[in-house]
């Protein structure tokens, strides 16, 4: 059995919140407990920044430790309960690094889904939102072929889940199969340097098509969000009058609205396998619009799946700003409009722009149980820092960074 089919299975079995309970399967234990973890080691070969597991990550490989076992190490635990054939619900807990630096177990979902008919369900509570192709199992390392998800593309959306409630409908056309899903909710996200982020009346639609071997998902989400990383900065220029508010207003996170849409596609035979996903995201604000992407296959050889992915990421909005002018200004104004000029910049020129390609492979040495190594090659656009996190101020943008990690993914 390929660990494509294994994977399934767990995610079938494990994770039924996301199928189907139905009256035969009452014999079963109403609650049931399964758990997924992983133990990674990474090293980069960047020293004046970390290279992390996504943006939100206060540190990582590189400039805090040479090899970091932070950056994929993680536990996750999960309580299934079955009350009827209609009614099931699911709590999944996570421990890996945090905003804060800190293992503290966090709520990654927590719903009940109640089966109206066989093919239309609803669940209220903490749910995962299905965003991208793995999105139902991205912290399950042995449920995907690599290291890591391709972060290029998951850094598009830091959200991954919300508080509220969605309603899937599934219909089946011959061998094809498709189920249409809508979201509604809100959520909170800390980051690294004491920001906030609300995402409020978070609406998305997706639908997927399975037919055979292949799999495709159409996504749309929107949010609204209210980011207080810069503020400050926004609220000085707001002091230079109509030309600073404009400023201000075009680039500050303050209630604005971002929005996501992509394609994701997954051709899995069984022998080996061929994926990609395009994503585009855009927030009318400091964070920008980008455009994302990757490419992906594998060969399974026995227990042995050597693979390799392609994945960019690109600005698609201004990286810099000429800001505020200062012809008439006295000087003391000048110099502060200068200072916030700079502020701006540095803020717009961390919007990530980076390509890489990475090479790996995939042992799986025993059941239910995999070990993996990737190499990864970024190259970082001009004067980007890509998704690197903590820039030291030694960092200079641009330029190659090197990634080398090794993981042990199992369920239990």
């Amino acid at each position: 059995m390929s660990y494509k089919m294994t994977s399934v299975t767990f995610v079938a079995i494990s994770l039924c919140a996301a199928i189907n309970v139905r009256a035969d399967d009452l014999d079963k234990p109403m609650f049931s407990f399964a758990g997924f973890g992983t133990v990674g080691l990474t090293h980069s070969t960047e020293d004046q920044a970390d290279f992390a597991l996504s943006t939100l990550k206060p540190h990582g490989a590189g400039y805090s430790s040479s090899w970091s076992a932070n950056v994929d190490s993680r536990i996750g635990a999960q309580v299934t309960g079955n009350f009827t054939s209609d009614l099931s619900a699911i709590v999944q807990v996570i421990s890996q690094q945090r905003y804060d630096s800190r293992y503290l177990p966090t709520v990654e979902w927590a719903n009940v889904r109640y089966q109206v008919t066989s093919d239309l369900s609803v669940r209220i509570g903490r749910i995962a939102l299905p965003t991208f192709l793995e999105a139902d199992y991205r912290n399950v390392g042995y449920a995907i072929p690599w290291v890591r998800t391709p972060g290029e593309v998951n850094d598009l959306v830091s959200v991954t889940n919300s508080d509220g409630i969605d309603i899937r409908f599934r219909s089946h056309l011959g061998d094809l199969k498709d189920t249409l899903q809508g979201s509604f909710g809100t959520t909170n996200i800390n980051y690294p340097d004491d920001g906030h982020v609300a995402v409020r009346a978070i609406r998305g639609i997706t639908n997927t098509t399975e037919y055979g071997s292949t799999t495709v998902r159409l996504s749309y989400l929107q949010g609204n969000f209210s980011l207080d990383v810069g503020q400050p900065l926004f609220d000085a220029f707001r002091q230079f009058g109509p030309q600073g508010s404009a400023i201000a207003d075009k680039y500050s996170g303050e209630n604005k609205v971002m929005t996501y849409v992509g394609i994701g596609v997954n051709y899995d035979p069984g022998e080996w396998f061929a994926m990609g996903e395009l994503g585009k995201t855009n927030s009318h604000s400091f964070i920008g619009d980008k455009t994302a992407g990757y490419v992906s296959g594998g060969y399974r050889i026995g227990k042995l799946t050597p693979y390799v992915t392609l994945a960019q990421v690109k600005a698609d909005s201004n990286r810099s700003d000429p800001g505020l002018g200062t012809a008439g200004l006295p000087p003391y104004l000048a110099g502060e409009a200068v200072g916030l000029n700079a502020g701006v910049n540095v803020l717009l020129n961390s919007i990530a722009v980076q390509h890489s390609i990475s090479i790996g492979m995939r042992w799986d040495l025993m059941k239910n149980a995999a070990l993996k190594v990737q190499c990864d090659s970024i190259r970082l656009g001009a004067n980007s820092s890509g998704d690197l996190v903590n820039m030291q101020p030694g960092f200079v943008g641009g330029g190659k960074v090197n990634v080398v990690s090794t993981v042990l993914d199992f369920v239990f």
